[in-house]
């Protein structure tokens, strides 16, 4: 039992890479001197998604500079309002080139999310923080503007997700999503979070989520990594399906979940009512 310990410390807490090459001294540094190693790391993804993130705001405000010069002349509350109108639209001509841009990047980049189980800090995590970098440069400055509709969908499959026909996803909490795959006609509801990776037992584990045709997510709830849900099944607003999961076809939300929906509508109702 002690030997098992002292292997599960060693295998987390090692400094030393099994790697050869470059690749191999890269992750040794990464892991003897990880804040100062990952901060010089994150430089290059800085620069591209700073350069992606500026080819996606140039035609904004090559619009914005063109309406305050046309409108220099006109009577000031009209010329602030135009070009506050231009600011405003700047920002929206910004978000839909971004959708375009961050995808063209993300493609250009050789190293590729696969399914891994590992130290976070390892040469084959990299992957993993570029790929989820780029998704969320999009998803914290534009999308939640375009969801639900058919440009976020495209958004998705344009960083690697398989998505089929007839898909409505109703969120941005999706991270991973080169190792996500959806089947036709399913539905995601608002809120709901769907991730390809978990840690356990201080390792990173990135593992592919299998959605099938047909299935519902319910609002608010969360499909986690290496997950597989079978053609129509319906998952239930707030529930968690765990990591390594299972869902049969066609099942049922949980009784239990129904008796706990029920009940807070009745509390809400009641609440209503006084």
């Amino acid at each position: 039992m002690e030997e098992k310990k002292k292997a599960y410390k060693e295998n987390i807490l090692t400094t030393k890479s099994n790697l050869s090459g470059l690749a191999g001294v890269f992750e040794t540094l990464l892991r003897k001197f990880r804040t100062g190693m990952f901060l010089l790391a994150l430089l290059p993804l800085y620069f591209v998604g700073i350069i992606a993130m500026g080819i996606s705001a140039t035609p904004g405000v090559y619009f914005f500079f063109w309406i305050k010069s046309a409108t220099a002349a006109w009577d000031p509350i009209f010329h602030y309002f135009m070009i506050s109108t231009a600011a405003v639209l700047a920002y929206f001509i910004y978000g839909f080139c971004l959708i375009f841009v961050i995808p063209f990047f993300n493609f250009l980049i050789p190293f590729k999310i696969k399914p891994f189980r590992g130290n976070y800090f390892s040469y084959h995590s990299v992957p993993w923080y570029i790929h989820n970098a780029l998704t969320y440069i999009v998803r914290y400055t534009f999308l939640e503007f375009v969801t639900p509709t058919p440009l976020n969908v495209l958004f998705y499959k344009m960083m690697g997700m398989k998505v089929g026909k007839g898909v409505h996803i109703n969120t941005t909490n999706i991270s991973d999503p080169g190792l996500i795959e959806i089947g036709n006609y399913v539905t995601i509801g608002g809120s709901a979070t769907i991730i390809a990776h978990y840690g356990q037992k201080g390792y990173l584990v990135l593992g592919k989520v299998k959605i099938g045709d047909g299935v519902t997510i319910g609002m608010k709830s969360t499909v986690m990594g290496d997950v597989e849900i079978g053609p129509g099944a319906m998952i239930a607003p707030h529930e968690v399906i765990f990591p390594k999961s299972r869902i049969p076809a066609h099942r049922k939300p949980p009784k239990n979940n129904q008796q706990n929906n029920q009940h807070e509508e009745k509390k809400t109702n009641k609440a209503s009512a006084s």
